[in-house]
């Protein structure tokens, strides 16, 4: 990979993380309402799937969805930091005009659907997408994002036997961060392990390490690349790390601080990719500090783009509704 692709990779990671921090920031002063989830220690794994997605001159191909989750996933895929803070903050200006909030964002220019708030919800969505891309003839993959604690919900084993039936064109992406909501994968899974659980559906498992960005990359491609041939579901299987607690208002008390201090300190995924810029492609500090400080700067920008927009309109209540 040549140094300007792993510079760009490092870019992408460093402003989710800001982002993260600036919204916990907001949080705390009361800009931001309702729930908030932060990705910050799992930036390696959107990252590095994101790089595999396929475009049609400009038009993305695949889908892409996840749970709550989600501000480094949409900001990932290029959507403008302001527009997500805005809705963070329920601006009018926000990519679901401030309606959605921290756990529903949307795009549709980018084959973005959400952000779901339903535990689970997203993987028989997901699967939804699979059917759509394989009806239509398009060549796209819909890439599913769950989480540890959604792999334990009944609808997601349900959409995995749809899926391996129908041979869809799906990429279920585990992240597992070890820790659903507050409890750890010990207390939670028979078996204690997440890695088999496609098995009876015939669908395989590729094991990931989620905290390198590299990896991600090279995983994800041969998923995507399976599933695009027809082959039908894959599940990756994502062991990656969340810092903090499993939402704002969770204090994460349930895990010893050595825990954390531990994974930031061996298995970091800036840290990691930092290092590989500096050691393998002779990247220099000063170059490195620059893309942090803009990083920095962006995300100022867009809180106090956030802060001062104007708030959402009550009768946006009433659009974007079906009646039936």
């Amino acid at each position: 990979m040549h140094s300007e692709e792993v510079l760009a990779l490092f870019r992408k990671m460093v402003e989710a993380r800001r982002f993260e921090e600036k919204a916990a920031e907001l949080y705390t002063q009361g800009h931001i309402r309702g729930f908030c989830h932060l990705y910050i220690g799992q930036e390696a794994v959107i990252v590095g799937v994101a790089k595999n997605i396929k475009y049609l001159q400009e038009s993305p191909l695949d889908s892409v969805i996840t749970s709550y989750r989600d501000h480094a996933h949409m900001l990932t895929l290029g959507v403008d930091p302001r527009i997500i803070m805005a809705e963070l903050c329920g601006k009018e200006a926000g990519c679901s005009k401030g309606k959605g909030g921290s756990m529903h964002m949307y795009s549709k220019p980018l084959n973005f659907y959400g952000g779901n708030g339903i535990v689970g919800a997203q993987v028989s969505i997901g699967t939804g997408l699979a059917l759509a891309h394989k009806y239509n003839n398009d060549g796209g993959v819909a890439l599913i994002f769950y989480g540890d604690g959604a792999a334990n919900q009944g609808q997601v084993y349900e959409s995995f036997n749809m899926a391996a039936l129908w041979k869809l064109p799906a990429v279920y992406v585990l992240e597992n961060n070890r820790y659903a909501l507050g409890t750890s994968i010990p207390r939670a899974v028979a078996g204690n392990s997440l890695i088999n659980r496609g098995d009876p559906f015939g669908i395989p498992t590729i094991i990931v390490d989620g905290m390198d960005v590299f990896d991600v990359i090279d995983k994800s491609r041969e998923a995507i690349d399976y599933a695009r041939s027809g082959n039908g579901p894959i599940i990756l299987h994502m062991d990656t790390y969340r810092y903090r607690g499993h939402s704002m208002s969770d204090p994460g008390t349930y895990r010893p601080r050595s825990e954390i201090e531990q994974i930031k300190k061996e298995r970091d995924p800036i840290v990691k990719i930092k290092s590989e810029l500096l050691t393998t492609y002779n990247v220099s500090p000063e170059e490195i500090e620059r893309i942090e400080e803009e990083a920095e700067r962006l995300m100022k920008t867009a809180a106090e783009f956030a802060i001062n927009a104007e708030e959402a309109d009550v009768g946006q209540l009433e659009t974007d509704i079906i009646l039936s």
